[in-house]
């Protein structure tokens, strides 16, 4: 296959902008993602890709849970903090506020409208991302904080 129409075709996909987090209870990992999908309604699944060599990985790994927040369409600035090295400063994971999940532990970001939790039920390592296949753990899935349309990409073909 053509690399130049094998990147066009993928990067036609439409992605969702999401900030996956873990924390072990001493080390952060967050970071920016797209690759996540609802899988299944009964039991609640969902897929996500997450960065093979990332800490987040690691984090994930070791603890088998991450949250997800979900940005609202007009947050791709909050967003765009998670595609650098994770920080925790002053309360603060990459200058965003956060409070621990009340499941899991893992950290919410407070400016997101939506967020769940999950515990890996299944991972599956082929590539550059380990694919998690985690059932949500928090009873209501998602809470709503603000309302309005979720952060979602179109890239043209």
């Amino acid at each position: 296959m053509d690399p130049q129409a094998k990147k066009l075709a993928l990067r036609a996909i439409n992605y969702g902008l999401y900030v996956l987090t873990a924390t072990d209870g001493t080390d952060y990992g967050a970071g920016g993602v797209n690759w996540l999908t609802q899988a299944s309604f009964e039991p609640p699944l969902v897929a996500a890709g997450v960065k093979a060599d990332s800490g987040s990985c690691a984090i994930i790994a070791k603890t088998g849970s991450f949250a997800v927040s979900v940005l609202a369409d007009d947050q791709l600035d909050v967003g765009k903090v998670f595609f650098r090295s994770t920080t925790v400063e002053g309360g603060k994971l990459n200058g965003q506020d956060f409070e621990p999940g009340p499941t899991t532990g893992n950290p919410l970001i407070t400016a997101c409208p939506w967020w769940f939790e999950c515990r890996v039920t299944d991972t599956v390592e082929r590539g550059d991302h380990t694919v998690m296949w985690p059932r949500s753990s928090t009873p209501a899935c998602a809470t709503e904080r603000r309302a309005g349309p979720r952060c979602c990409f179109v890239r043209p073909a």
